[in-house]
């Protein structure tokens, strides 16, 4: 019986490594995918964005003596931000610098809806559109919708991240491929608030 006692405990040990590696394993797959889940709602909110933007140009665009060219920064920063998002989710997760671009790409838009919207404030008669008013309530709501998924994400994110970087995740990370995601990141010069000039 005595000579049974090692292989008792080896198997114990071994039985025990095997069920924290998997514990560890499910549990950075679950964090994952909640971050992929968080990622998914992001680019939904964005593409109701994109949805958005051209019914908003067409319905401006109806005023002749409205300035050509915001409308054209608009459009420019849509069409720059489709190509960036046409690639898969997972590459612009995986890879910080397809991250960054595509964090600099819907800036871009949200910095040509905003001088948009600052010119707008000019035409009367364009603010008194119905159909005006209505897309700018429904472009207010989804930039709100985009500030809410993109902290969701971030605390996805971070959850993740802390399961990543803690040990022994750490272990079981780099043995199993799990690597830090990025956050979501303000712009530079966010800190300070825009000039509104007429």
């Amino acid at each position: 019986m005595k000579k049974w006692i090692p292989w008792i405990v080896v198997l114990g040990l071994i039985l025990v490594l095997g069920g924290c590696s998997v514990s560890q394993y499910n549990g950075m797959v679950s964090a994952e995918e909640n971050v992929n889940e968080k990622w998914s709602q992001v680019e939904n909110v964005y593409q109701r964005r994109m949805d958005l933007i051209p019914n908003l140009v067409n319905t401006v665009k109806g005023y002749a003596d409205f300035e050509k060219e915001t409308l054209e920064a608009v459009i420019k920063a849509r069409a720059s931000a489709t190509q960036i998002t046409s690639g898969a989710a997972q590459s612009l997760l995986n890879n910080p610098q397809n991250f960054q671009k595509f964090q600099a790409a819907q800036g871009a838009i949200g910095s040509a809806l905003s001088k948009l919207m600052v010119v707008v404030e000019r035409y009367p008669e364009l603010k008194a559109n119905k159909n005006f008013l209505a897309l700018q309530s429904q472009l207010e709501g989804t930039e709100n919708r985009i500030t809410v998924e993109r902290k969701r994400f971030n605390e996805a994110v971070k959850s993740y991240n802390i399961r990543v970087r803690r040990f022994p995740g750490k272990l079981f990370a780099s043995l199993f491929g799990f690597d830090v995601r990025d956050l979501f990141e303000a712009e530079a010069g966010a800190n300070k608030a825009p000039e509104v000039k007429f």
